[in-house]
């Protein structure tokens, strides 16, 4: 189930019949996925390339379809990226998160498809997400929640999903399947420390629940203990309806809410509507779906440092 459209776009259903009738031509510039002399691979939004790029190293040349500073659930693949991504040798890419993209795979020659979210495993998330907060009535109209696919804001989840892209780059390129298995277990490590780093700080709070704009961060909360409340669920665009705003102003009394956090990508207005309304502050938690400079941050690990500082100051750690 796709959690923001259900409808591909229709420029990518266009451009994928298109590709059934003919080969385009090669791409050239910043969207040239194949063609080059490295083991080219067509990632689908920051995070799938963050982990292309990593476990690749020198011996990838990574595109991303989605440019930065885009929202990447409103990504609308061109004609000349599915050329490009016909041209390649691996995509990876997060299934059900981009219809256009899912629709670009399902008709690629590629030989390599990875779907991220068949590495690990996915959840049903609402508009909360966890076990701590103050209980409250979940009204009528209200969004009831989906697959979850915000799986990379979970070290340990993202760390499955490494060790799983890790093996299937070893399998399609096994001239340096060593070198891949090197920068995996490198990349997992990392992944550890960061967990660790999160558990331990987040392990003695004041509060265990912050609100934010929508539920990305639900595998977050439920790895350390926490509870989000989603201003708008899964989908950012969503409005909240007035007895959702009522409650949350309810429970953020009851349960010592302090912040209310919005994002990079998508406008903070609905966020300090309701912190006004409820005498609370905002602050921006960063669901790393691109890197911008806005990102608090120049790559995954150092935006999760910033997210970690905005959630220990949020929930009064200890």
């Amino acid at each position: 189930m796709n959690v923001r459209r259900q409808l591909i776009p229709a420029v990518a259903t266009t451009a994928v019949t298109a590709l059934g009738l003919a080969t385009l031509s090669a791409c050239s510039g910043a969207s040239a996925a194949g063609n080059t002399s490295k083991f080219d691979v067509v990632a689908s939004f920051y995070p799938m390339a963050f982990l292309a790029e990593r476990i690749g190293g020198s011996h990838v040349h990574v595109t991303t379809l989605t440019t930065p500073g885009q929202e990447p659930h409103d990504l609308e693949i061109s004609p000349q990226q599915i050329a490009g991504l016909e041209e390649s040798d691996a995509v990876l890419y997060l299934k059900n998160l981009q219809p256009s993209v899912d629709a670009a795979v399902a008709q690629s020659p590629v030989r390599t498809k990875i779907d991220a979210a068949s590495l690990t495993t996915l959840e049903e998330h609402g508009n909360e997400v966890g076990g701590h907060a103050a209980a409250h009535d979940t009204h009528e109209g209200e969004e009831s929640g989906g697959k979850d696919p915000h799986l990379w804001l979970d070290p340990v989840r993202y760390a499955q999903v490494a060790e799983g892209v890790g093996k299937a780059f070893e399998k399609a390129d096994p001239d340096h399947a060593a070198d891949y298995r090197k920068n995996t277990a490198a990349l997992v490590k990392k992944l550890d420390d960061l967990n660790t780093r999160f558990k331990d700080g987040l392990a003695n709070t004041r509060t265990k629940v912050f609100i934010t704009t929508h539920a990305a961060f639900g595998y977050l909360a439920e790895r350390y203990g926490l509870t989000e409340e989603a201003i708008s669920g899964l989908d950012p665009e969503s409005e909240p309806s007035a007895a959702r705003v009522k409650d949350l102003e309810t429970m953020a009394k009851a349960d010592g809410v302090t912040t209310v956090f919005y994002e990079t990508l998508v406008s903070g207005k609905t966020a300090k509507t309701v912190a006004g309304d409820a005498g609370l502050r905002t602050d921006v938690l960063d669901p790393i779906e691109g890197i911008t400079k806005k990102s608090r941050g120049t790559d995954y690990f150092s935006v999760q440092e910033a997210n970690l500082k905005a959630l220990q100051q949020a929930l009064g750690a200890k």
